[in-house]
């Protein structure tokens, strides 16, 4: 066979897109000088007429002027292909989240079904004494209904009384200290509805002199109706809020 058909073919079979050896063949081809350098191409071509020679010089410069250029597009373009930009993973849900609010409160819930409520400081409160108003709003009459007003003791927190809108004689009242807290509750006596429409329910007590912060107190009521029961929760919000 024709010794430059054969180094053709040699050459033309061993281009491989295999990045490291491509590298190395452009890596030889560099360190080989212009005339070829030393090896195996020497060897093949000697003997070979000059036109000759320059035939296969031209056609494995151009083999390796391909991988080069070839090498540098792969290079070039998988670099960026796996380079993917991450943002920070956001920390995992806090377990304690729903209890970081004052007194381990859960989050307010101030509606339930037909039940509406609202909590606030009376606007007659002052710098020793204060009232805490739970204003409950039912679509639905309710046979039942426990509601529950909790005080922080911020100090000197004393009870002094307490009232409602709705009927003395149809429901049970407390007032306790227990927790760190001057605990409020009205049951409902068995029996006993609670018609619709508005209903104040009002704890009243002395605390220390000054202003009193109130971030620490809340209320939950649990009612029935004919269609099931309903439980609300929340704050009270300042005179001035």
């Amino acid at each position: 066979m024709d010794p430059l058909h054969e180094l053709l073919r040699e050459e033309a079979g061993s281009y491989r897109p295999d990045r490291a050896r491509m590298y190395a063949r452009v890596s030889r081809a560099v360190s080989a000088g212009p005339d070829g350098g030393p090896g195996r191409f020497r060897a093949r071509v000697r003997g070979m007429s000059r036109p000759r020679v320059a035939l296969v010089a031209v056609a494995s410069t151009a083999a390796l002027l391909a991988g080069a250029h070839t090498l540098t597009s792969l290079v070039r373009e998988d670099g960026p292909a796996r380079e993917v930009a991450t943002a920070p993973l956001p920390a995992p849900p806090d377990p304690d989240a729903a209890q970081s609010s004052p007194a381990g409160r859960v989050p307010d819930a101030p509606s339930s079904g037909p039940l509406r409520s609202e909590g606030a400081v009376d606007p007659h409160s002052n710098a020793y004494w204060a009232q805490s108003n739970v204003t409950l709003t039912t679509r639905e009459p309710l046979t039942s209904l426990v509601l529950e007003v909790r005080i922080a003791q911020t100090g000197g927190v004393r009870h002094t009384g307490s009232w409602r809108t709705l009927p003395e004689a149809d429901f049970t009242v407390t007032a306790r200290e227990t927790g760190g807290a001057l605990v409020y509750r009205w049951t409902l006596k068995e029996g006993r509805t609670v018609p619709a429409g508005r209903h104040v329910f009002a704890a009243q007590y002395d605390h220390a002199a000054g202003a009193r912060e109130a971030a620490g107190d809340g209320y939950t009521a649990t009612a029935a109706a004919a269609d099931g029961e309903y439980t609300v929760r929340g704050s009270f919000r300042s005179p001035s809020g």
